[in-house]
């Protein structure tokens, strides 16, 4: 077992727990936290020197050639990215799913190639097996992935898409263990891979027991039984190295399978709470640097005689990004921290982020190519981080888990929700929002395949009565109770509509109309992640931005206007004080999330 703080490299760089001794005390954990996020901020340096190997030319530069950065990549393994995956009680870093999410997005908002082709394709391999592996197969994982290893996960198959039960690679038993059969296509590093985890079927019979997931060591496999399909051309996340594998009567002992035999759905779909909450908060590092890059264009720029930056329309849609990027980050943030403080709910939430967020950044970073104009067809130059990270982005959500499949999860279980929990269950622990707040332990039993409950949607409801009396929200008290009106009087529409759903609209093979009632629910349980960061923040002296009013009021008229809503007037200055923030934190060279965090070693 590797010892902790051997997984700490030191560059010589003032970490951002000690940057500054007026900082604000925080907790230990916490104080690691910072210290990892600056460290990586630290080797990965500025973005927009043209010498620094891991800025944005030389990343640019390598999309062109469709590779990733070998230096890169070297730099990832001397840091230990891989311990963010493997769980402490097993010498990693992995304690809590925020936390995975804030480090990881670092790397994506530099390069999401690197992000996904350099580790977090190993993430959504080991999942499965920490949450279901013997402890012999975590121990060779947690082995494999501290050594420098990867791993590949191989679940779809292009002709079946998200639909696993009818996935038609085979991994019959045979002679005590099974036999390998079939091709899986589209799988970020299965060629350099030094171990898969699989997804086949291990049963004849039809059904969702006929399926388990299987942890392959491609060295213990006869090497004339598995061979590699060309590498798939991508539009997108044009250095990894997406391609495909065949097995041909492959030989497996009995011991590959993870979990058990048949079990194959279950584990993933408790796996997938996990990575569906986790790479949300991963993506927001490309919204950040799409959104820093075209903020750089409209203070730089002049057009019609006057700064970019003071034309309404560009400031209102850099201002509505930055608000969207906000709300994905309150739901993200619910997601990752519901898996560890209410894990019997996490199944919706983790699903209902895993739609949300990336539809809210596509949309974000579409309105703010207009901007651009026709500099968003500039793949180099100081504007061609943009282009890139617009192409990546929807690879880097879609193929884990599209929409349609996590909406599919959420469908079914809106009737009985809307009946039990939403105005009459508790609602969501403060744990839920805690920006910078201690965790329990992640205990993956306790994660259930349906929600037993839907505090974060009861939450509405309590709001709604704090609104009607307090007026801690002071110039914005009378926004946001009509704001939080809206959106109780939303979720009470909701219900009686879900209370009206046919047999058949309960199911995958739904009406459209119901994908439409999921899209809702799911800016309804925005709003409420919106709310609980922001009443966990009013005291927060570390964070003015975020206890103040205004991006609250501002974030929940966007949320608003999605769900068609009457939108209520707003004090004056609303829009320029989360303006001026933007700002600021453009000039400052910090984050654009929740977090706040300097970047590229400013800290």
């Amino acid at each position: 077992m590797l010892n902790d703080t051997s997984l700490y490299p030191s560059s010589g760089h003032s970490s951002a727990a000690d940057a500054s001794e007026a900082d604000p005390p925080v907790g230990a954990a916490e104080a690691e936290v910072r210290a990892r996020v600056d460290e990586l901020e630290s080797r990965l340096g500025d973005p927009r020197d043209p010498e620094n190997p891991f800025g944005h030319a030389a990343v640019l530069a390598a999309d062109e050639r469709a590779e990733l950065i070998a230096e890169a990549e070297v730099m990832l393994t001397e840091f230990g990215l891989n311990a963010e995956f493997v769980p402490r009680a097993l010498g990693g870093r992995l304690d809590r799913v925020d936390t995975l999410g804030r480090v990881l997005r670092g790397v994506f908002r530099r390069d999401a190639s690197l992000g996904l082709g350099y580790g977090a394709t190993s993430l959504l391999a080991s999942v499965s097996v920490w949450a279901g592996g013997t402890d012999e197969q975590k121990r060779r994982t947690a082995e494999l992935l501290l050594g420098g290893g990867r791993l590949a996960v191989a679940f779809h198959e292009l002709a079946h898409g998200n639909d696993l039960v009818r996935n038609e690679f085979s991994a019959l038993p045979q002679d005590g263990g099974y036999l390998l059969n079939g091709r899986k296509e589209v799988i970020n590093n299965v060629e350099r891979a030094e171990a898969l985890v699989l997804f086949a079927r291990t049963n004849t019979a039809p059904g969702s027991r006929s399926h388990s997931v299987l942890l392959v060591d491609k060295a213990a496999v006869p090497a004339d039984r598995i061979g590699y399909l060309p590498r798939f051309a991508t539009a997108g996340m044009r250095g990894c190295l997406i391609g495909g594998v065949e097995f041909t009567d492959c030989p497996l002992p009995g011991d590959a399978v993870v979990g058990t035999e048949g079990g194959g759905v279950e584990l993933a779909l408790r796996s997938f709470q996990l990575t569906r909450s986790c790479v949300p908060s991963m993506v927001l590092g490309n919204a950040d640097t799409a959104l820093r890059t075209v903020v750089g264009f409209a203070v730089d720029r002049q057009l019609y005689g006057r700064s970019v930056r003071e034309i309404p329309h560009a400031r209102a849609t850099l201002t509505g990004a930055f608000l969207d990027l906000l709300v994905g980050d309150c739901m993200a943030l619910a997601a990752t921290r519901a898996v560890h403080v209410l894990p019997e709910e996490a199944a919706v939430i983790a699903s209902s982020t895993k739609y949300l967020v990336p539809k809210l950044l596509g949309e974000a970073t579409y309105e703010m190519s207009v901007v651009l104009g026709a500099n968003f067809y500039v793949r180099q130059g100081e504007y061609g981080a943009f282009q890139k990270h617009v192409r990546d982005l929807p690879v880097a959500t879609l193929g884990h888990s599209g929409a349609a499949a996590c909406q599919a999860t959420v469908i079914p279980q809106l009737p009985r929700l809307a009946r039990r929990s939403w105005f009459s269950g508790p609602q969501a622990p403060e744990a839920l929002f805690g920006v910078h707040d201690d965790l329990p332990p992640l205990d993956t039993d306790r994660l259930a395949l349906v929600s037993g409950g839907d505090s974060l949607a009861a939450s509405l409801l309590a709001a709604a009565e704090a609104a009607e009396t307090s007026t801690d929200a002071g110039e914005y008290t009378d926004a946001l109770r009509t704001l939080v009106r809206g959106f109780t009087g939303e979720l009470r529409a909701l219900r009686e509509e879900c209370a009206a759903l046919a047999p058949q609209d309960r199911t995958v093979l739904a009406d459209p109309r119901v994908y439409g009632l999921a899209d809702r629910y799911a800016l309804l349980l925005a709003a409420s992640a919106c709310l609980g960061v922001w009443r966990g923040q009013r005291d927060e002296a570390a964070t003015p931005f975020l206890s103040e009013p205004a991006w609250l009021v501002a974030a929940l008229r966007r949320i608003a206007g999605r769900l068609g809503h009457a939108l209520p007037p707003i004090p004056d200055g609303c829009s320029e004080a989360v303006w001026d923030e933007l700002l600021a934190r453009t000039f400052d060279d910090r984050s654009f999330d929740l977090y706040d965090t300097p970047l590229g070693g400013q800290g």
